[in-house]
């Protein structure tokens, strides 16, 4: 590993790069220059076919219009007689340079050579749905890292010079995700870099700092990134917990970042008041979050935060961002690829690396005001579409604080005139054509599902043009409301009692256990699994059955749906495990 300090270093990282041309680029030049010196042009036909025939590649030539003025290379390359050559897709295509709702001939996206829909995000970057849009020069980094090879600690030594640069952070590194980061700030604070303690996590670290403090109101999902590193989760809800809480075992402290953590008590500068004493380090976790310099949970006490690549930054989807101490980020970074050892799996590469690092540089080219003022026009044209529908009212409402900063529209109708449920309305648009996603459409969440008459639509991942669908096939549905098929009828059994519950998972069976208190067609009770208790709640009309329960302690999250039939002291059906996937169920009464 380079070890990298100052000036003198961040010289050497740059007169470790190429500055002449390669030999392949000189290759394509010979090929070329006759082929322009008879008055054809880089883009053209003739050079093409001059190219192809010299067994040079897409990428090869490619590579050498990146020379040309990028505009006039996409409108030349727009006549090439690609299709016949390269299996059939254009050089519009490989570029990705147009939009498919503008152009004269448009391709079908290349998800449904392969039979899946693509969808208009109207929900915002939500992973389930594919996040952001990464940016054009993103795009564009990426391509061009995959041309050459480096030396990854090498690379990362450089990027890591170049994001303390750019975020007055010491130090940074770029991670698989947000969540990858937690769990690399986490493997580091608990080994130190330490190669012998690397090899032992996660499950044989009694002995080492093996707890990481986390208030209350931090515990989330996302937990799991830390307890993927072998530690215990010590929740605390005040100072005096937090004062007692730490101890030698302590390896890091972990703030999800929010109102929460700027004000009140276990505030970020409140527990940097107790930490920062004994020594223990702080990780806060501000995944959907922009850049700030100086950096407001660094200036606030924490010695790393954790930024998702594929959220606001638009960078790739499956890369993050760790800013903060240089030492901790380098013992971080040595629990990931390409290291081996436990955090193998987390591994980046080179082009995710320089793409990650291009989003950063463009998070500060950005003008935020004018996309803010775009994602909010955008929502202002579907506002004028439905504001006059019968019963339905509509709020733009802006974004307060540092997380999700982006506009939603709020739909919300009156029952009486519209008979629809939210996720009626997000269920419609997503099973149209196109596939809208909006709300929980598309996902696991909320849950329950949207009962409240209303929606929400976000603007931030939408292209030119998404609203005018988006607004048309609301108003359709919100003029013209559907009739939504309730279920009716007497229960056919009385379900009060205790069930033996038998889920069959994709490569398990396991048995579980139903506690079922029945009052006319509402079902309540307690579903028990092997993580533990949790309520659940269900309605029975005639024979047909429907049970949701939600486990959510200690960031866990874990919603169940059975739907199915009963027979006698019988129930059988199907189970909607959420993220999870898909099951099948069996109960009898006991």
């Amino acid at each position: 590993m380079v070890k990298l300090n100052g000036t003198k270093d961040r010289l050497d990282c740059f007169a470790s790069g190429r500055s002449r041309k390669s030999s392949k680029t000189k290759h394509v030049e010979s090929v070329l220059v006759p082929c322009l010196d008879a008055g054809s042009t880089p883009a053209s036909s003739t050079c093409f076919l001059t190219l192809i025939k010299k067994r040079f590649s897409i990428f090869e030539f490619l590579k050498y219009l990146k020379l040309m003025k990028r505009r006039t290379a996409i409108k030349n390359l727009s006549a090439l007689p690609v299709a016949g050559i390269i299996g059939g897709a254009s050089a519009i295509q490989l570029i990705g340079c147009t939009n498919q709702k503008t152009a004269k001939q448009p391709k079908k996206s290349i998800y449904e050579s392969i039979g899946v829909r693509p969808l208009i995000n109207a929900r915002g970057t939500v992973t389930v749905v594919g996040a952001s849009r990464v940016l054009p020069e993103v795009q564009q980094a990426m391509d061009e890292a995959v041309l050459d090879y480096v030396q990854i600690d090498e690379l990362m030594d450089c990027v890591g010079i170049r994001l303390a640069e750019l975020t007055g952070a010491e130090s940074g590194c770029i991670t698989a995700g947000a969540s990858a980061a937690i769990t690399a700030a986490t493997a580091g604070c608990v080994t130190g870099g330490d190669p012998d303690k690397i090899w032992m996590i996660p499950d044989n670290i009694a002995g080492m700092k093996n707890e990481v403090i986390i208030p209350r109101y931090s515990r989330s999902a996302y937990d799991a990134g830390a307890r993927a590193a072998g530690v215990k989760m010590i929740e605390v809800e005040t100072i005096e917990d937090l004062k007692a809480a730490i101890r030698p075992s302590t390896a890091m402290i972990m703030v999800l970042t929010g109102s929460r953590s700027e004000n009140g008590p276990l505030s970020l500068r409140e527990i940097a008041a107790v930490a920062k004493p004994a020594g223990i380090p702080i990780l806060a976790d501000a995944a959907a979050e922009g850049l700030e310099v100086p950096n407001p949970h660094l200036s606030q006490g924490a010695d790393l935060v954790a930024y998702s690549g594929g959220k606001y930054l638009n960078g790739p989807q499956c890369a993050g961002l760790l800013l903060g101490r240089k030492d901790l980020v380098y013992a971080a970074r040595m629990n990931t690829g390409p290291h081996h050892g436990f955090g193998r799996g987390f591994k980046v590469g080179r082009e995710e690396i320089m793409g990650m690092l291009a989003a950063v540089e463009m998070w500060f080219k950005r003008d935020h005001e004018a996309e803010r003022k775009l994602w909010t026009s955008r929502l202002e044209y579907i506002y004028d579409k439905l504001k006059d529908i019968q019963g339905v009212t509509v709020d733009i409402r802006q974004s307060v604080g540092r997380s999700n900063p982006s506009p939603n529209l709020r739909v919300a109708w009156d029952l009486e005139k519209i008979p629809l449920r939210g996720v009626d309305v997000e269920d419609l648009l997503w099973d149209g054509n196109p596939c809208i996603a909006v709300g929980g459409a598309g996902s696991f969440l909320p849950f329950p599902p949207n009962f409240s008459p209303n929606i929400t639509i976000n603007s931030s991942q939408l292209t030119d043009g998404d609203e005018i669908i988006i607004a048309d096939c609301v108003h359709k549905i919100l003029s013209n409301p559907p009739t939504i098929k309730t279920p009716t009828g007497t229960p056919a059994q009385n379900l009060t009692g205790s069930w033996e519950l038998e889920m069959k998972f994709y490569a398990s069976t396991v048995k579980q256990s139903l506690k079922i208190e029945q009052k006319d067609n509402a079902l309540t009770g307690v579903h028990t699994g092997a993580i533990g208790a949790r309520n659940l709640a269900g309605e029975i009309y005639g024979d047909e059955v429907l049970i949701r329960s939600a486990y959510g302690r200690e960031g866990a999250r874990i919603n169940i749906t059975l739907t199915g039939t009963v027979t006698g002291n019988t129930m059988q059906g199907h189970a909607h495990l959420g993220e999870y996937g898909e099951a099948t169920w069996s109960a009898k009464k006991v």
